[in-house]
């Protein structure tokens, strides 16, 4: 066996399956090219796991990946045995692309070489076992690319290798396929052709007749809604192995055990993710930038969670159901409640906009200094070889004004229902009055549903005056891990260019997600009392020590002013009565405007 010993793949999965990508994005040559690495093959060794995904891209660069998937299909359709055609397609598709990718990229090489090698360590005794002769054909096409030509078998088994050899001059996906099934017909299913019919038959099988059988028999995991995609997927993915899938799923099996690793089904979280779709709206990520910041964010106690980005279900609904009839009277609630309260509303706006205004206005102001360049000033001349003090230049001093930035993150848990219209009109509050000063801001809300922490954003950073009205889109529901959503806004808040950056935090100082065998969910560890807090805490002075201010305002009940002090320490703002609001959230932003 294999003596390499097995790889972590939870905390550096995204990392791997990133790197097969690119490998077999760059061998094929297409970056458009959509694929899945099996990144489970790191457990046999990463050699096997890079040459997967490099013949991968290499057969989709030499031939057509979809003709030969079709008649891999249509074959099996024809009652062809899948696991035996599959094997013999990978053994010609090896010798197919092995020779040609190695001669253009010789560094290839050894990782093929180490990946034959692997291989045979980890299988040998069951490709030999008595009356497998696929196995031994596997093993012997492995040993021929090790030892090369001069490697001979058993004569029986020496012509079929050799046959399997011939792929190697195969001038395109036809002459593979052709190979393939006269190997089938000779060497597992002699009667195929007389009972079933020869290529030609296999080919005129129709779309029709393959959509109408029931493919489902044949699937181990339902990705797509149409079962004949679906298999074909799963068929043309498994292709382009040499290793065995049983060996593979065993040692995956092991270290799921090992480390008490409950991982759903694709279909349970694949209906999960459209659960939350249908109440929270679209995610406004891909696929990759949604399992790329999951991998950045969530872990240590959020291991278990996932990160959802969505701009609503008001502006990307999948359809109108219920919950975007709850969010549109919720919305017009919050509305009337601004209406109600406008006096009150536009005067915080104005007074904040003034505090602003004038901060930034003296930090524009031009300062001379004397200095030891600039402008001449005649009156100091007399100093030169004098006086140790020659300085006999001003030069003026003039500071940014505009280098700042501020993220806005509002709790949207169940327990701010009660609150809800005056959390909203806060937050607008705050967008206004920045809006109205050219200060670059971002709004966002956060809860948590089922293992999904939903960051719902209502303006970009840029985004006009105008994008601050989808504020009143604000809903809450469910539960809140303020710590993994302060974490992940305080991520892209730094990757700002900006040299001040700010958050705002109005929250209950309740950080609370416990739902026990929550159904499609990984239920992760309970998240409340000392943990929650301590979290929230930590990822709060985390950012502070890299310089971003972080204000704390406190938009919940009396009862849970002391949490806040714990989370945000000396800068937190309670808010008793909404017409405080500006003079209490201004003075905090007022310092941080003047402070160097």
């Amino acid at each position: 066996m294999n003596k390499e010993l097995p790889m972590e793949l939870d905390d550096s999965r995204f990392e791997l399956e990133n790197r097969v990508k690119n490998l077999l994005w760059t061998v094929s040559g297409d970056y458009g090219l959509d694929m899945k690495p099996d990144v489970s093959l790191f457990l046999r060794s990463e050699a096997i796991a890079l040459y997967d995904g490099i013949k991968q891209g290499a057969f989709a660069r030499f031939y057509d990946r979809d003709m030969m998937g079709m008649y891999l299909v249509k074959k099996v359709f024809l009652q062809a045995d899948e696991q035996c055609l599959t094997q013999l397609a990978q053994l010609c598709i090896e010798e197919a692309v092995g020779e040609k990718v190695c001669r253009e990229r010789p560094g290839i090489r050894s990782i093929q070489r180490k990946a034959c090698e692997d291989i045979l360590d980890q299988e040998f005794e069951q490709m030999c076992a008595p009356g497998n002769v696929l196995g031994k054909l596997r093993a012997a096409v492995l040993r021929r690319r090790l030892e090369g030509s001069s490697y001979r078998a058993e004569k029986k088994l020496q012509e079929l290798t050799d046959t399997v050899a011939g792929a190697a001059g195969a001038e395109n996906t036809m002459d593979l396929i052709r190979l393939v099934d006269k190997l089938y017909n000779r060497l597992v299913d002699p009667s195929f052709e007389a009972v079933h019919g020869n290529l030609e038959k296999v080919l005129a099988v129709s779309i029709k007749e393959l959509t109408e059988y029931p493919w489902e028999d044949y699937l181990t995991e339902e990705l797509y809604e149409e079962a004949l995609e679906s298999y074909m997927e799963q068929l043309t993915g498994n292709m382009t192995g040499l290793e065995d899938r049983a060996v593979t799923e065993s040692m995956e099996e092991e270290r799921r055990k090992k480390h008490k690793i409950t991982v759903l089904p694709p279909e349970v979280l694949e209906k999960a993710h459209t659960y939350v779709e249908l109440n929270y709206g679209k995610t406004y990520l891909t696929e990759t930038e949604e399992k790329r910041i999951n991998h950045l964010m969530c872990r240590g106690i959020h291991g278990d969670c996932s990160l959802y980005f969505t701009e609503g279900i008001l502006k990307n609904p999948v359809k109108r159901n219920y919950q975007y009839e709850y969010a549109v009277r919720l919305r017009n609630k919050n509305i009337w409640l601004y209406h109600d309260k406008h006096r009150i509303v536009k005067h915080n706006i104005a007074e904040l906009t003034d505090t602003l205004r004038k901060s930034l206005t003296l930090r524009a102001e031009t300062q001379t200094v004397l200095s030891d360049r600039g402008m001449i000033v005649p009156s100091r001349l007399w100093r030169i070889g004098r006086s140790s003090d020659a300085k006999i230049f001003q030069r003026e001093l003039k500071a940014d004004a505009a280098d700042f930035v501020v993220d806005v993150l509002i709790d949207a848990s169940g327990s701010q229902m009660s609150r809800q219209g005056e959390v909203a009109i806060q937050a607008y509050i705050i967008s206004e009055a920045l809006s109205n000063v050219e200060i670059p801001h971002r709004v966002m809300s956060f809860c948590t549903f089922w293992d999904y922490t939903i960051l719902h954003r209502f303006r970009k950073y840029d985004d006009p005056r105008t994008e601050n009205e989808n504020i009143f889109n604000y809903v809450t529901s469910s539960n809140n891990r303020d710590g993994l959503a302060i974490k992940t806004a305080g991520h892209s808040l730094l990757q700002r260019q900006e040299e001040k950056k700010i958050l705002i935090v109005l929250s209950d100082g309740r950080p609370y997600d416990v739902i026990v065998n929550r159904p499609n969910a990984k239920n992760p560890q309970p998240y409340r009392g000392n943990t929650a807090i301590s979290d929230t805490a930590t990822e709060v002075r985390r950012l502070r020590n890299l310089d971003v201010s972080v204000l704390g305002v406190f938009a919940g009940e009396e009862k849970d002013l002391s949490t806040e002090k714990k989370i945000f320490g000396k800068d937190f703002a309670y808010i008793r009565d909404i017409r405080n609001f500006s003079r209490i959230v201004g003075r905090y932003l007022k310092k941080q405007l003047e402070t160097e």
